[in-house]
């Protein structure tokens, strides 16, 4: 049997190694891994693979970057001819990137069967582009493994019959569980306690520079509170030293590893983000997050974890962290089946179904 596995952005490296690891425990399968590039420095995705333990990538498409059209066509373009010649039984594709929704279409034309790992995940907001590849990539899978009980809800909802929904769990928390006891306070190199983490990513925050200044004045308001500690893409240092604005307060770092930025994640007082992988990780962590967005695909981590919604509002953002600072910030819980075992679960599946069709 010979299972294939699509990664392409930092998210889904911490999302597939521990569904390899997996895989290599349970099923007696040959594993290919095809990195498309869409990340590809070495912070943004080389140092990842050496941290998590996954192998070098089998073939690298090296789509780089582009428009979304852009982008998604030279993946599904590079990863066709792959997908032809080595004609896995399985793919697995991870997450809400172009390059997932890019194989999912190439794979469902082949056809060749596929498996999404994070499925179900709705913002309700389709002017996200993550949002149109969520809904591209359930609609076209084989096999979709879910992270929480809402997933579920949502996939039904559109049509997905039930026998291919699988709810496993999260396993970006089988990551995090994995690295989290060398995430020691030792390697923070001196970063003052207690202080706020910041990450911005999103587009729709940092490619227009209306936008990006007005979030800049919402973390210098923060800073006048706290330190703030904020780990940026060259491109965005740029964009926020042509702002003008100041961040006196706030302390520029490069794109960290995987490791360094779990520990200053479980040290901090306050982590402020975009990203939905971190709310994910806050919550698990027990560290208060506010969401710089009006919603979000994860809603579990609003509703049972530490995650809070501010938008673009300053006043709810500082009001929030003052609330913090004085003891009050939200204390979630853990969502069911975060327990750092999502991906045996998965393997188990696959191990049933590729027996069952590989046997026939």
């Amino acid at each position: 049997m010979h299972i294939l596995h699509v990664v392409g952005a930092r998210p889904n490296f911490v999302k597939a190694a521990p569904v390899v690891r997996a895989i290599e425990k349970i099923i007696s399968a040959r594993q290919t891994l095809v990195h498309t590039g869409q990340h590809y420095d070495q912070n943004m995705s080389d140092v990842f693979f050496s941290e998590l333990g996954i192998p070098v990538p089998d073939v690298n498409l090296e789509v780089g970057s582009g428009t979304h059209a852009q982008q998604s066509a030279s993946v599904m373009s590079a990863l066709e001819p792959v997908l032809i010649s080595q004609r896995p039984h399985m793919v697995l594709v991870y997450g809400d990137v172009n390059s997932t929704a890019a194989a999912a279409l190439v794979c469902s034309k082949l056809p060749i069967p596929f498996a999404h790992v994070e499925a179900g995940l709705r913002s309700f907001d389709r002017t996200m582009p993550e949002e149109v590849n969520r809904v591209i990539t359930d609609q076209l899978a084989d096999f979709l493994f879910t992270p929480s009980e809402d997933a579920d809800r949502n996939l039904l909802r559109e049509g997905v019959p039930g026998s291919k929904i699988h709810r496993v769990g999260n396993v970006m928390i089988d990551s995090l569980v994995r690295f989290l006891p060398q995430a020691t306070e030792s390697s923070l190199n001196r970063i003052p306690h207690p202080y706020a983490l910041v990450t911005l990513h999103r587009p729709s925050n940092v490619d227009d520079s209306a936008d990006l200044e007005r979030i800049l004045k919402m973390l210098a308001a923060v800073g006048e509170r706290l330190p703030v500690i904020l780990p940026i893409h060259p491109r965005t240092r740029n964009r926020i030293a042509k702002s003008g604005v100041s961040l006196k307060n706030c302390k520029l770092l490069d794109p960290l590893p995987y490791l360094q930025f779990l520990t200053f994640q479980r040290y901090a007082t306050v982590v402020i983000t975009d990203s939905g992988g971190i709310q994910e990780e806050t919550t698990f962590l027990g560290v208060p997050c506010l969401t710089l967005r009006k919603n979000t695909e994860r809603p579990v981590t609003v509703d049972l974890g530490t995650n809070t919604l501010v938008g673009n509002d300053k006043d709810a953002l500082v009001a929030e962290v003052e609330k913090i600072l004085q003891g009050q910030g939200k204390r979630g819980s853990v969502p069911s089946l975060w327990d750092g075992h999502a991906a045996e679960r998965i393997a188990k599946c696959l191990l049933g179904s590729l027996s069952r069709a590989y046997a026939s």
